[in-house]
């Protein structure tokens, strides 16, 4: 199995080292080309409106909506802004890629004056798993469709939350030594296929 990693900007190392942990190879993805030989795709933390301006820069926008149709996705904070409908506060103008009926709040948990770990309670594949989510600049959650599951709150909020084979949390999970999210993406979207 070959994860892919979007790195074009921001924390995709962090992500890559954790797939590398998890047994799983990884390929770095900056051209259209490099989905061609992945089986699922993380989109990292960063910045979302530098992210959306390469990704368009590199002719990815429309490459990573086909990917999405048969393939897995993982969006973590500004890779869940990436994935939303639509994007609440949206100055920069970033372009959503809209795969997820989500609506977003950029830095809905304030700026990066108020980062902040938290104890999060998640629901992954029928197990209570207890995690720790790193919030920095992170969107909020304002809107779920009806086919979004929520498997994690913060004070209420969704913070983690699946539609079909698109995952997406609003805190990181990948800076700290555990890898509990990514291992219920890898296990449940692969299961013995992994």
């Amino acid at each position: 199995m070959s994860i892919g990693v979007l790195a074009l900007q921001g924390d995709f190392e962090k992500h890559a080292n954790q797939v590398i942990s998890l047994g799983a190879a990884v390929r770095l993805v900056k051209l259209p080309d490099d989905l061609n030989s992945i089986d699922a795709l993380i989109l990292p933390g960063g910045e979302s409106t530098t992210m959306s301006i390469l990704m368009d820069k590199h002719h990815l926008r429309q490459p990573l909506k086909d990917f999405a149709r048969n393939h897995p996705l993982y969006g973590t904070c500004a890779g869940m802004i990436l994935l939303a409908n639509s994007i609440q506060d949206n100055q920069s103008g970033v372009a959503p890629l809209q795969l997820m009926d989500i609506d977003v709040l950029r830095n809905g948990y304030g700026r990066q004056l108020f980062s902040f770990e938290e104890e999060i309670t998640a629901e992954l594949a029928g197990t209570t798993e207890k995690l720790r989510g790193t919030f920095i600049r992170a969107p909020r959650i304002v809107r779920c469709g009806k086919d979004v599951t929520v498997l994690a709150r913060y004070q209420n909020d969704p913070v983690l939350v699946r539609q079909g084979m698109l995952l997406a949390g609003s805190f990181h999970n990948e800076l700290g030594s555990e890898a509990t999210v990514l291992r219920y993406f890898l296990d449940d979207f692969f299961g013995d296929n992994r």
